[in-house]
């Protein structure tokens, strides 16, 4: 019988669901008399989480020109929706625990993932996006699928890292053809366990074949071209070898000049460090 995404979710726990603080945080939002002073309450039961917020804020990815030394002083600068966004991200980084180191390096992974996430949000931020912060995270997970399938499924994984390193062909094709799904199709289906923001499912989803996403077109089509950018690059990897292949139509949709991607590589350069070190990190 053929395997499907969702049999690997079955009985894995930790991935069920994700951290109470999240949840806290969108229903503070959400709610009609929900106030900042609310908001920064829950953040303050966190240490880990106040850590790394602080250090985000007095980044260069915010150039605040003095230093924020609370929790109010921060939200006041990033705002309520980008908090949560950004509680989602390490919310997700610290969920997944006890993947084998000859499968993928953790820390390249999530530094794949984050340039990734930063290069959406720089793109977007180029394209006068509002809501730039929703870019960050969908780059962030456009590869969290290949975590479940390097936890669950090791050994078919490991079948397919080894032939996109001997063949050539990019990683997503290989797990196709071994695995019979890839981790675009389990990463959408985790997204979907998550009740994350249907945008951030179907950039996921499309990741590789943007010209199928039919209601977030923009939004898929600008982290295929992040994805790209980053694996060309060599920030980091999530296991690909390859720099997968460019949609033309993908660049035609964001609607930019080629012009502006040595401005956009240059805000990258300043702000890939900062923010893996505030995201993956903790302690002071």
């Amino acid at each position: 019988m053929a395997l499907h995404p969702h049999d690997l979710l079955k009985g894995y726990v930790e991935v069920s669901s994700l951290p109470m603080v999240y949840y806290k945080i969108d229903e503070a939002i959400n709610r009609p008399n929900g106030s900042m002073a609310d908001i920064g309450r829950i953040v303050s039961e966190d240490p880990g989480l106040t850590v790394r917020l602080l250090r985000l804020v007095n980044s260069a990815f915010y150039s605040f020109p003095s230093k924020i030394e609370t929790i109010t002083q921060a939200l006041i600068v990033i705002g309520t929706k980008q908090l949560r966004d950004f509680v989602l991200a390490t919310s997700i980084v610290n969920l997944f625990q006890g993947i084998p180191k000859d499968l993928v390096s953790m820390e390249s992974f999530w530094h794949h993932s984050i340039a990734c996430g930063l290069a959406a949000k720089t793109i977007a931020k180029y394209r006068r996006e509002t809501n730039i912060e929703q870019f960050l995270i969908a780059g962030m997970v456009h590869d969290i699928g290949r975590l479940i399938m390097y936890k669950k499924i090791g050994d078919q994984s490991r079948s397919a890292l080894i032939r996109c390193k001997t063949s050539g062909i990019p990683l997503f094709l290989a797990e196709q053809e071994i695995i019979g799904f890839d981790h675009a199709q389990m990463g959408r289906i985790l997204l979907q366990t998550w009740n994350l923001p249907s945008s951030l499912e179907e950039a996921v989803a499309f990741h590789h074949h943007p010209l199928g996403a039919s209601r977030y077109p923009v939004e898929t089509a600008v982290v295929h071209i992040a994805d790209i950018m980053v694996n060309g690059f060599r920030w980091g990897t999530s296991g690909e070898r390859t720099v997968p292949p460019l949609k033309a139509e993908a660049w035609e949709r964001i609607g930019l000049p080629v012009s502006v991607l040595p401005s956009i590589l240059n805000d990258l350069r300043g702000q890939v460090n900062d923010v893996i070190h505030s995201i993956l990190n903790g302690e002071q």
